[in-house]
């Protein structure tokens, strides 16, 4: 830090040869900083240096037609004037640059080379021009393969930040769509950027979101999770607070909601925030098929939830304390099955809950035409095999698969990992107390609910608050007619219209 703040205190010298023996200093040993002196003008008298990273750069943005023209044309007077008349000096050339900036430190200079812009020094001048000229390999536009979808749009976000935002702004052509840059890490200095519509984001949130990626303190970004992390509310808490997608439709959705969308440059996941308990259970193709079928695959996904939380642990709890719930034929088969298996309900729904959280874990590593197939070849393998050995019984093969198969069924990845690990705590309740612990559990996870934040939103807003945002109610379980969806979330409007 105290380095840092030395170089903020260093200015750009006229004597040229200085500039560059203080940056070569500073980029020692890298030897893909290109330091390239030229002598420019009519006379060749004036001396320029241009220092840029080797491979962050477009070379058609540093030709040395761009720099010579801006010498040619240029009134070297001109150069001791103030920044503003600086940079409108240089705008009034011919140089085919489309962004330029003037700098007065070191440390600027540094900033600005690191982020793949061109320097230019020249000799003289006590101040240097930044020529934009990002440019490096990237990945194209290409559909979302953790997002796909049967009908809807195809582009996904990459891992350039201004490429995202592009997608965004296509989407919503508004003068009133702000975007705010930022930076964080100490090391990486990670472009951030804050996407909102001025006249409908909640200020609230917006300035809390703000305000906590000001107030990151951290060496480095190298994903958008760290962000995520650091800004959400409750770090202990299972459950996702903050939204993230690699669809622009999505995130253009949120933004027309008034939420606030976080792009982080280098990595294709943009995070969406607040973020609340229905949010989660909503994917972009139930706006895209028409409502009545989209209504049902809403409601489908409301019957996996508990299915994917409860079902392994209310086996436990029936055939370990309260087989009496059964019908008798049921029951009768539940006891005979058990009848060879040497561990008690409880250690088999666990044994196989770890089986198939291994066998998803494995499948993840592997290519994915692959890995889908060993995944699926294991799962029936693995409990064929245990069944017939006598380890576990086949009711609770097809218990775990139809807990399996439901966490399909919630369209968020992370939130769909949340019930999965409290999947295991209902469990270790119901081994313990069956039905009872089942209830005391359930009654714990609503509390812990009804408390939750994101960025100062209710978790579980407008499930919770439903008398007073009845309204907000029509897009939760049930999917309305498009024509019926003018009205924006309560929750996310200004406290003045909240009265309205």
């Amino acid at each position: 830090m105290g380095e840092k703040q030395n170089l903020e205190n260093i200015n750009i010298e006229k004597d040229l040869n200085k500039n560059e023996k203080e940056l070569k200093k500073i980029f020692k040993d890298a030897n893909d900083i290109i330091f390239r002196k030229i002598d420019a003008g009519q006379n060749k008298k004036t001396k320029m240096l241009l220092v840029y990273i080797d491979g962050m750069t477009t070379k058609e943005a540093i030709s040395e037609f761009a720099v010579q023209m801006l010498m040619k044309d240029m009134d070297l007077q001109s150069l001791e004037k103030s920044d503003s008349e600086l940079q409108n000096a240089i705008a009034n050339t011919n140089i085919a640059v489309t962004e330029i900036q003037a700098l007065q430190t070191i440390q600027e200079c540094i900033d600005k080379v690191l982020s793949g812009e061109t320097v230019l020094l020249i000799d003289g001048c006590s101040k240097g021009i930044m020529l934009s000229s990002r440019g490096w390999p990237m990945r194209g536009v290409q559909e979302p393969s953790a997002e796909t979808l049967i009908r809807g749009a195809r582009d996904g976000f990459n891992e350039t930040m201004k490429v995202n935002i592009t997608l965004i702004r296509r989407r919503i052509r508004d003068p009133k769509l702000k975007v705010k840059y930022m930076q964080v890490g100490s090391r990486s200095k990670t472009d951030i950027a804050i996407i909102y519509i001025e006249d409908i984001v909640n200020k609230t949130v917006l300035e809390t979101v703000e305000k906590r990626i000001k107030n990151i303190d951290i060496e480095a970004v190298l994903e958008s999770s760290y962000i995520e992390e650091m800004i959400e509310d409750d770090i202990y808490s299972p459950f996702p607070q903050i939204e993230n997608t690699e669809r622009p439709d999505a995130a253009a959705s949120a933004i027309l909601e008034g939420r606030v969308v976080i792009t982080v440059d280098n990595t294709p996941s943009v995070l969406i925030a607040p973020a609340i308990f229905v949010s989660f259970m909503q994917s972009s193709e139930d706006y895209y098929e028409r409502w009545m079928p989209s209504c049902v695959t809403r409601m489908i996904r409301y019957l996996a939830l508990p299915i994917v939380m409860l079902l392994p642990a209310l086996y436990v709890a029936v055939t370990q304390f309260h087989p009496n719930l059964l019908p008798t034929q049921l029951a009768l088969y539940v006891a005979a099955s058990r009848a060879n298996v040497p561990f008690p309900p409880y250690f088999e729904a666990l044994l196989m809950e770890l089986v198939m959280e291994l066998v998803r874990e494995a499948s993840l590593r592997i290519t994915s035409p692959v890995g889908s197939t060993i995944g699926l070849v294991g799962g029936i393998v693995i409990g064929q095999a245990s069944v017939a050995a006598g380890l576990i019984t086949p009711l609770a093969v097809i218990i775990v698969a139809l807990t399996a198969i439901s966490a399909f069924a919630i369209p968020s990845y992370n939130f769909s990992t949340s019930l999965r690990m409290i999947r295991f705590g209902f469990i270790v309740l119901a081994s313990i107390f069956g039905l009872f612990g089942i209830s005391l559990g359930l009654c714990l996870l609503i509390i812990h609910l009804c408390t939750l934040k994101s960025c100062g939103v209710p978790y579980m807003t407008p499930l919770a608050s439903f008398v007073d945002n009845r309204k907000d109610l029509r897009d939760t379980i049930i999917r309305p007619r498009i024509k019926k969806m003018v009205h924006k979330p309560k929750y996310l409007q200004f406290e003045k219209e909240k009265g309205k």
